[in-house]
């Protein structure tokens, strides 16, 4: 097999040469790509904060597929099978519900870097960096559907705490790994119908955000980012913090814009945004989903989308400023599966980008021979891509596709099955 693979890499390396591109060094610069995985397609977004599990914030997670996560250790034992099935080496993205306080209620606002000491010490062991993203949902003070625009300032000031909590627990990743910690906010605060008064909210959110980052932090350790979503279950009508609210956010304050797939119009592209944003950010935090109607968060697959986002990111020479994590959470398939699926499927899409004649597409296109360039495009489509792809996974001592379910079912069988 591993001859067949050697040959068959071989000949995509001399038909893509054909067209000027250089396969080793393709495979050079995906190696040195890491992709944050979310902890939270490990457990549901349930969290060991409590036993209250994942509620209200316009978010849910489908499905009862058996065997999930029950603590941390279970999840990062999944995590670990995960990464053994995925070429490179990555990242690890935590929610602030994910701390360990040995059975002890500690409120959101009083989180400390010692609550995390162990996913910092699994980090350090595995040589991976970690991220970070305060939870602003499934609190009672949550419940109404406000956060940092709460009208009431008690709410409100418990969650610029929490926020400011937050950073401090990301930048001691920083430290402790040698790697900055990208830290996300996103809020679930909207309304649900017809809103009269759009701009006090929008207010209270700006000061807030301010409150949280006034402190300023190397960003050798930490950096800061902010995410927008068009709207949630329970916010159809109005959300605060729009694409817009946060652009202006991101570019004043100079802060990571966080660009979510599924966070826009079903037929809105993220893709086209990059090189928009990228004139006036220093850099992007990507959460790389599947949107289909109203939901954001299914598993990432190699499609066009992804395709189109990971062609983005070369073509424009971000892979330096772009920050690429995953964001989905599908309960209904085995969950180390859908890890693997979407982590996969974001590599693929990044090799398929590097693969690109691009050279030569540029020169067709300044050339305004958009006849060629055309066709061009269509060629690339039929190229040896996954003799590439296999050669990789082979390289880096993972699995083939096709080999990938066997090695999931094992750990089903050994592992998971026996959780109650």
């Amino acid at each position: 097999m591993a001859s067949e693979i050697e040959k068959a890499f071989e000949a995509a390396t001399a038909r893509y040469a054909e067209l000027g591109v250089d396969v080793a060094s393709a495979l050079e610069k995906l190696a040195s790509v890491p992709i944050s995985m979310h902890c939270w397609q490990g457990d549901d977004v349930g969290g060991f904060e409590s036993d209250r599990g994942l509620s209200g914030g316009g978010i849910m997670a489908t499905g009862s597929y058996p065997g999930k996560a029950r603590n941390a250790d279970e999840l990062r034992q999944d995590a670990d099978q995960a990464y053994r099935l995925i070429p490179g080496r990555h990242r690890f993205n935590l929610h602030a519900i994910y701390l360990e306080s040995e059975g002890k209620r500690v409120e959101r606002d009083a989180i400390t870097p010692d609550h995390f000491s162990r996913w910092m010490d699994w980090a350090a062991e595995r040589g991976i960096g970690l991220d970070f993203n305060p939870t602003f949902f499934s609190h009672p003070l949550a419940d109404d559907g406000f956060t940092l625009t709460h009208p009431d300032d008690g709410i409100r000031r418990f969650w610029i705490r929490h926020g400011i909590a937050c950073r401090k627990i990301g930048e001691a990743f920083g430290r402790r790994l040698g790697s900055a910690c990208v830290t996300n906010v996103w809020i679930p605060d909207g309304q649900k119908d017809l809103t009269a008064d759009r701009r006090t909210p929008r207010l209270r959110l700006a000061e807030a955000l301010d409150e949280i980052f006034h402190e300023p932090i190397d960003p050798t350790y930490l950096r800061d980012a902010v995410e927008s979503k068009l709207f949630g279950i329970g916010s159809e009508t109005y959300v605060p913090g729009s694409h817009e609210f946060y652009m202006g956010y991101a570019v004043t304050r100079k802060k990571l814009l966080t660009l979510d797939a599924g966070h826009f119009h079903p037929t809105e592209s993220i893709a086209d945004k990059l090189s928009a944003v990228l004139l006036y950010l220093d850099g992007v935090l990507l959460h790389v989903s599947r949107g289909i109607r109203w939901d954001s968060d299914h598993v990432v697959i190699f499609n066009d989308e992804t395709r189109a986002v990971a062609e983005e990111i070369v073509r424009g020479d971000y892979l330096a400023r772009v920050f690429i994590g995953l964001d989905f959470f599908d309960a209904g398939i085995h969950r180390v599966a859908a890890w693997t699926i979407g982590m996969r499927a974001m590599l693929k899409a990044l090799l398929w980008a590097l693969l690109e004649p691009f050279d030569r597409l540029r020169e067709l296109e300044t050339a305004r021979d958009y006849t060629a360039r055309l066709l061009l495009f269509e060629t690339v489509k039929t190229l040896p891509f996954g003799a590439v792809w296999d050669y990789h996974c082979r390289r880096c001592d993972v699995p083939l596709d096709s080999e990938v379910i066997a090695e999931v079912r094992r750990y089903e069988e050994e592992v998971t099955s026996r959780r109650a």
